[in-house]
């Protein structure tokens, strides 16, 4: 199966267009952007907007959540972009992380979030899906159609508008957790991993999600080349933080946060890929030989010197990215 190599952009409507053009002009074959309310704009139209900018991207959520979406409206909104990209659209689905802590809420249940895969699959495959099935789902004081007596009221529940030629779009799950891992690997297309780049911490996930029937493993990886290894450590810090502990919602994804400053040298070491580009050649490759098909790269932090940040990304994409590709040319 093929090496993907993915980016990470920003939902913001003025940003995503942007990003997603550069991505593709880089070599990437996709961008995933944060569907997290409060803090960036709406994922749906920034993927929209940025399919009329590409012409072979795909791109994706990275990632919604089952408590801010119902599952209709999700898979209707995906859909949308899976028709504006000619079929280019990937949902990616987790328990839900800032979008939910800044709601003052705890991420969804396991339970939940397998509910809430199997529904919008369901919907994205065309099927009926049970008023039942969506119960809980219903607002509080929520009344049955057939209150209305209406002639001819629906019995269930389906998206009609569904494009035939296009095929559905792939539903990908981001699991850290044993239980979440094995319910992503029943439920999902594909296994998004977030447990970091050490190899036996991969290939512990990797195991658990083959187990529950996963075919397909990707990973976001926090991936920084730089000549100067203190410089990339320190370049990655913000994201590094973000991906080891989710719990830390203050100066999200920022490298001046508290959380990055705890960070040490080992930890980032082994948790994220950061050095000199043979260096990080060398660590996707063991990733990649593991069974991880796709690698969604989260690179130096927003707030990140711009100059060094800059020089980071020209690195990979210009020597890191090519070895890779290498590799997969060759399997």
């Amino acid at each position: 199966m093929a090496l993907e190599v993915w980016t990470v952009g920003l939902s913001h409507v003025a940003i995503a267009p942007r990003a997603a053009a550069r991505a593709e002009a880089q070599g990437f074959d996709g961008m995933v952007v944060v569907d997290s309310q409060n803090l960036a704009g709406d994922p749906f139209v920034g993927l929209a907007l940025a399919a009329r900018e590409t012409s072979t991207l795909h791109l994706g959520t990275g990632v919604t959540n089952p408590a801010t979406r119902h599952p209709a409206a999700a898979a209707a909104a995906i859909a949308s972009v899976h028709v504006a990209s000619k079929g280019r659209a990937h949902l990616g689905i987790g328990r839900g992380d800032s979008a939910l802590a800044h709601l003052g809420m705890a991420p969804a249940p396991v339970a939940e979030l397998e509910r809430f895969v199997r529904i919008t699959r369901a919907y994205l495959r065309g099927d009926t899906v049970a008023f039942e099935d969506l119960r809980p789902y219903e607002r509080d004081g929520a009344r049955p159609v057939d209150v209305l007596g209406l002639a001819g009221s629906p019995h269930a529940s389906r998206l009609h508008w569904l494009p035939p030629d296009l095929g559905p779009v792939p539903v990908e799950v981001v699991a850290t957790g044993p239980k979440a891992l094995a319910g992503a690997g029943a439920e999902a297309d594909r296994v998004l991993l977030a447990v970091g780049a050490d190899p036996e911490r991969v290939e512990w996930a990797i195991g658990v999600t083959r187990a529950a029937g996963a075919q397909r493993v990707g990973a976001f990886v926090n991936v920084v080349s730089h000549p100067d290894l203190a410089v990339a450590r320190r370049l990655g810090a913000g994201g590094l933080a973000t991906f080891a502990r989710f719990s830390a919602m203050d100066q999200h994804t920022r490298a001046g946060s508290p959380q990055a400053a705890r960070l040490t040298d080992e930890f980032v070491d082994r948790f994220g890929v950061v050095g000199p580009a043979e260096h990080c050649v060398t660590r996707l490759r063991a990733l990649a030989a593991l069974g991880v098909d796709r690698f969604i790269i989260v690179g130096p932090s927003i707030d990140a010197e711009q100059d060094e940040a800059r020089l980071a990304q020209k690195m990979f994409v210009g020597e890191v990215l090519p070895a890779i590709r290498e590799v997969a040319d060759a399997a």
